[in-house]
């Protein structure tokens, strides 16, 4: 199946009805990043991206632009338009004009959910201060524990990443600064990082950085690795609580599993494609398919039943099913 560069819109933990933008059309990987990050929904990355340089397939603002003018016409309820999908964003160099051309054809707030990873590059600083809101990961604050959980491309170092968020912080046009806290636990001797070290360490970084949101969060998808867990609620709750002491509950939020969101309204093209372009970002139960693309439960089944048939999507073991692409 052709990779669309619109998809959704996805029934977010954080942002609500969000319709996703994919900014690297590469069709013979599922992920680009120079992440491998262990708890990533897509699974592991082939093979890490070195840099803006040696990225393949880069969409434009001209398609984006196009893109969304087309497909956006179809939904009524949106509360964000959000930079994200299977790749690293801030990767495409001309970000920053495509969040402009966005806002000259749509009223929604844009979002960039990135992994951090180029907020030292002044460009990219540039690129991210055009977005209404940044959500940007912050895992840990040492070295060692950041570099088992992220597992970054050669040359990304963690405290170029905390002095690139400072400095977003700084600037005169700035987009709303929220720090993704994305906590794990194993079922094997790894350096997790909701320890009371790793806490301590996060809470002094914050206070530098000083961000306007503060996301906490743990996994809520089957992970790239099988030995990554989610925290305990009752842990998230505590770390959180931890948190809103220093930094205030106006600033702090925890995400927990769970939409209540109604059904999206949406005017659909071909279903089989918005299905496999959604799962294709982020693997979904039938009913956030459901939910999110605003199809009825009993029109879905044979559609999903359809592409399992045909191998073009599968589901996950265990007891809560998840459907992706194979």
């Amino acid at each position: 199946m052709t990779k669309r560069i619109i998809y959704g819109p996805i029934l977010s933990r954080r942002l609500g009805r969000s319709l996703g933008i994919d900014v690297i059309k590469t069709s013979d990987t599922k992920k680009n990043c120079n992440f491998d990050c262990v708890y990533c929904q897509l699974g592991h990355v082939p093979k890490k991206i070195t840099g803006t340089e040696s990225v393949k397939g880069t969409v434009t603002p001209e398609e984006v632009v196009e893109g969304l003018r087309s497909y956006h016409k179809n939904i009524e309820d949106l509360d964000y338009i959000t930079f994200s999908g299977t790749c690293e964003p801030t990767l495409n160099p001309a970000l920053g004009e495509m969040i402009r051309g966005i806002k000259e054809i749509s009223p929604h707030p844009i979002c960039v959910i990135t992994n951090s990873s180029l907020v030292d590059k002044e460009t990219v600083r540039e690129s991210l201060s055009e977005a209404d809101l940044v959500v940007a990961t912050l895992v840990s604050g040492y070295q060692k524990t950041f570099m088992a959980i992220n597992r970054p491309a050669e040359g990304i170092e963690l405290q170029n990443i905390i002095n690139g968020l400072k400095e977003i912080r700084r600037m005169d046009k700035r987009p709303i600064l929220g720090i993704e806290v994305m906590l794990v636990d194993a079922n094997i001797d790894f350096p997790v990082n909701h320890t009371e070290r790793e806490i301590e360490r996060l809470k002094e970084i914050l206070i530098e950085i000083d961000p306007d949101e503060i996301e906490i969060l743990t996994v809520s998808r089957p992970p790239a690795e099988d030995y990554i867990v989610p925290v305990s609620e009752d842990r998230l709750k505590q770390i959180a609580a931890e948190f809103e002491k220093m930094f205030g509950k106006e600033r702090v939020k925890l995400v927990i599993k769970g939409i209540k969101k109604s059904r999206s309204k949406m005017k659909h093209g071909n279903v089989e494609e918005e299905v496999y372009d959604l799962v294709m970002r982020r693997p979904c139960t039938f009913r956030q398919i459901s939910a999110s693309l605003g199809i009825n439960e009993k029109e879905l089944k044979p559609i999903v039943d359809r592409m399992l048939s045909s191998k073009k999507i599968t589901e996950t073991a265990g007891e809560t099913k998840y459907y992706k692409i194979v």
